[in-house]
């Protein structure tokens, strides 16, 4: 059974294409099912801001990992891994095929590829960042001494990542450059993937984000925002990542203006969206196509 996938940048177009595609294949007799490659998705309660598919399209078409964690919870790259995949089994014992929809390139590949990821351990990151985080050159000395690969490729500003590299060397022995090494290989452990790659022209991105950060805030992003910080515990790390969520925060508390606040996060989307484009042509699976031609090659998988 065929395992199908649209990636593409935040505004591409992918969840109205694959919206598209899994009613036309199900109508053919195909039945398939969407699984959501997305690391904010997964939290209840972060609906506008995260572009959630509606309501409507969920009960159409079945949506997977979406509203499947409470926002203070977090959600490590490895964790989702592992939810993943067994969400894809589980649809495809089912005779339905898996749609994975995404535009994570960390995710994604986590999901597709034979890549490990070392363990994590919170205590032993707290003490961490307690002796670095103030001192980010100092951390990256550290690092540098103990594993030069790795410092060699991280930003000495990015703290928390070359606290990261000290947390995986304590933890395991072994340098934190040892797990790159499948990386480079884009060959997936689903030997059936088909693969789609939504990237619209430069200018019609950026209108498209634009767009979408003024339709976040008329649609109740605020109202969203002010729910959470109201919620019996704190966000966790991964859902306090959130374009938007941040942005909002700060205008709630008064530190930035509301009339900025679309401009602000679409500014911050554009960043994100162009980071995207770069991982997602790294990957020679990823063909930039219309979505007329995305929908026309996957239908027919």
């Amino acid at each position: 059974m065929t395992t199908l996938a649209i990636v593409g940048p935040t505004a591409s177009g992918k969840s109205g294409c694959a919206m598209a595609v899994a009613r036309e294949r199900t109508d053919r007799g195909h039945p398939t099912e969407i699984v959501a490659i997305d690391a904010f998705t997964v939290y209840r309660g972060m609906d506008v801001g995260t572009a959630k598919p509606s309501a409507r399209d969920r009960r159409e078409v079945a949506h997977h990992l979406i509203d499947v964690l409470d926002p203070w919870e977090d959600l490590t790259v490895a964790q989702f891994q592992v939810r993943a995949r067994r969400t894809i089994d589980e649809v495809r014992a089912r005779g339905v095929t898996p749609l994975l929809v995404g535009g994570s390139g960390l995710y994604w590949r986590a999901v597709v590829d034979d890549l490990s990821f070392p363990p994590t351990d919170p205590d032993v990151r707290a003490r961490l960042a307690a002796v670095w985080e103030q001192d980010p050159a100092g951390a990256h000395r550290e690092l540098t001494s103990r594993d030069p690969d790795a410092a060699a490729g991280i930003d000495p500003a990015n703290v928390r990542r070359t606290i990261r590299a000290l947390e995986v060397l304590e933890l395991t022995g072994q340098p934190f450059s040892s797990f790159d090494d499948s990386w480079d290989d884009h060959r997936s452990i689903y030997g059936d993937l088909e693969v789609a790659y939504l990237e619209p022209a430069a200018e019609d991105l950026r209108a498209a984000i634009h767009g979408r950060a003024r339709a976040m805030v008329a649609g109740g992003l605020l109202d969203e925002a002010r729910a959470l910080l109201a919620a019996p515990r704190p966000l966790s790390r991964t859902a306090r990542q959130a374009i938007g969520y941040q942005e909002a925060f700060a205008v709630l508390a008064g530190s930035a203006p509301l009339e900025d606040l679309a401009t602000t996060i679409a500014t911050r989307t554009w960043r994100y969206a162009r980071r995207q484009r770069s991982w997602f042509r790294a990957d020679p699976r990823c063909q930039p196509a219309a979505p007329r031609q995305v929908e026309d090659r996957l239908v027919s998988c």
